[in-house]
């Protein structure tokens, strides 16, 4: 049988995601196990690959590949078959082709300097979070900035320069839509937050050991294939999949805060139990771009959802609270658990931070950066900007560069853009919840019976098998039959509020 358009393109797109999931496994090594020496090295291996997948992906080659395919589907399009096939190849050419004309228009010179301002940046970032000097960091900061906007003016017309690197994060966003979603929590939480009852934290820890025991249990409780998940340590917890039946995710161990790297797993957990869902795991859609998350957005609503309703709900206390005990957990009983799992108080650190103040931590975060790139925002008044929005915001303010400006790994790495989708995926979590809840029963019942594979059946049925099918809205619309709002994830905050309070 002659080999078609279709299967030259997918052999293509296959060695492209080969030399991709190597950049990925760079990654993960830079970031659990490399020396501090090897930085060097791993910015120029790093700078290679980046080359090389630009050169491929806006390739004089891989355009006649799509166009080819393209036109074999137009050419069998009246045959009789599979016409959802038939489809869903027409989605992945359309997207091809979206990301083949943002590669094609930058200067591979711009894609080499970003690769390597990248990896700069992130050692740079390290070594100024260690310090707590924010000036460490500044210059490299700067020169991030500066290729990040001139990547933006080179990509996109049709967007701003903010929105046009928020993109490959949160596909057809726009900034008016963006405040649509965000302007009600900006005015409601902090009247919540007023409400906080004042109760004193219940101070106690767990050694490294015991916390790295029980977030190893946590995951068998949540069904983990060992032979499929592998877990290590970072300065900043993630989740990366480096190909097939291989993902990875990290946590840390926070002195002091003996939850920490527990409810940081259950996050990644969500993210990487997400990417195990998707249609490239059955192989149909294997490199293509069906097999891929349709946004962050979407990813961190996956993520959320476990961490806080999942492994937040009393139901998850009162059954895992054993495990704490074994660990050497000093609590009573599992309220005690609960409580701490859920303490409400206005923090600096936004991994650290509740359910009810932790769009704050997103809002600053997003408007410093919109005012970064398009604003005119000087780099260097960053520290300043950061701790007066968080005294106007939280009323607290930092008192350091490390528990302020230099907490967060995303600018290191020039992912301006990405932290919207934290906070949209809180308010798509909590709409999904709604509706899981209308078609499986209550949360806190599946949870209470350990019904934990039946939570993932239904979130691979209904959010997972759709991969880049349709996009984040068009999903939501999908699940929930009706637009994303905000209000849910208000009525669950005031939910959260009134039991403890």
């Amino acid at each position: 049988m002659a080999e078609t358009h279709w299967n030259k393109l997918g052999a293509y797109l296959k060695e492209t995601q080969i030399l991709g999931s190597i950049q990925n496994t760079l990654y993960w090594d830079q970031n659990t196990g490399m020396p501090k020496k090897g930085a060097s090295w791993r910015a120029e291996q790093l700078t290679y690959i980046a080359k090389v997948l630009h050169k491929r992906n806006s390739s004089e080659e891989f355009s006649n590949l799509i166009q080819s395919a393209k036109n074999e589907i137009l050419d069998n399009a009246g045959n009789p078959g599979n016409q959802l096939f038939i489809k869903d190849k027409e989605r992945n050419i359309s997207l091809l082709l979206k990301e083949f004309n943002r590669e094609r228009n930058l200067d591979p010179k711009l894609v080499e300097s970003l690769a390597n301002a990248k990896s700069k940046g992130y050692e740079s970032w390290q070594e100024a979070k260690k310090k707590s000097d924010f000036k460490i960091f500044l210059p490299f900061f700067k020169e991030l900035i500066k290729l990040r906007i001139e990547e933006a003016k080179q990509i996109s017309n049709q967007y701003s320069a903010w929105e046009t690197l928020a993109q490959p994060f949160e596909p057809e966003l726009n900034l008016k839509w963006l405040n649509k979603m965000f302007q009600p929590l900006k005015e409601t939480i902090p009247v919540l937050i007023r409400g906080i009852n004042k109760s004193k934290k219940n101070h106690w820890d767990l050694n490294p050991e015991s916390q790295k025991y029980l977030c190893s249990k946590l995951l068998d409780e949540f069904g983990r294939d060992k032979d499929l998940v592998v877990v290590g340590q970072s300065p900043h917890p993630f989740s990366i999949t480096l190909g097939p039946n291989d993902y990875r995710i990290t946590s840390r161990i926070v002195e002091g805060e003996p939850l920490s790297s527990f409810l940081a797993t259950a996050h990644e957990w969500g993210h990487s139990i997400y990417e195990q869902g998707l249609p490239s795991q059955s192989h149909q859609w294997f490199a293509w771009p069906l097999g891929q998350a349709t946004s962050m957005g979407i990813h961190e609503s996956q993520s959320l959802f476990w961490e806080n309703r999942i492994v937040k709900s009393k139901s998850f206390s009162k059954r895992f609270f054993k495990e704490f005990v074994s660990a050497g957990c000093c609590l009573n009983n599992y309220l005690e658990l609960w409580k701490s799992i859920n303490h409400l108080e206005a923090g600096l650190n936004r991994v650290e931070a509740d359910e009810l103040t932790y769009g704050l931590h997103i809002l600053i975060r997003t408007e410093l950066e919109i005012d970064l790139i398009e604003g005119g925002l000087p780099a260097e008044d960053i520290p300043t900007e950061w701790n007066k929005r968080y005294d106007d915001l939280l009323g607290i303010k930092p008192s350091n560069d490390s528990d302020g400006c230099l907490q967060d790994v995303h600018w290191s790495e020039g992912a301006f853009g990405y932290f919207p989708s934290y906070l949209l995926g809180h308010l798509i979590s909590a709409q999904i919840s709604n509706q899981m809840e209308r078609d499986i029963g209550l949360i806190d019942n599946l949870i209470e019976n350990g019904e934990y594979q039946k939570i993932i059946f239904w979130l691979k049925n209904n959010i997972h098998k759709y991969g880049r099918s349709v996009n984040s809205m068009e999903l939501v619309r999908e699940v929930t039959n009706e637009e994303l709002s905000p209000n849910y994830f208000i009525n669950h905050l005031r939910s959260k509020l009134n039991d403890f309070c």
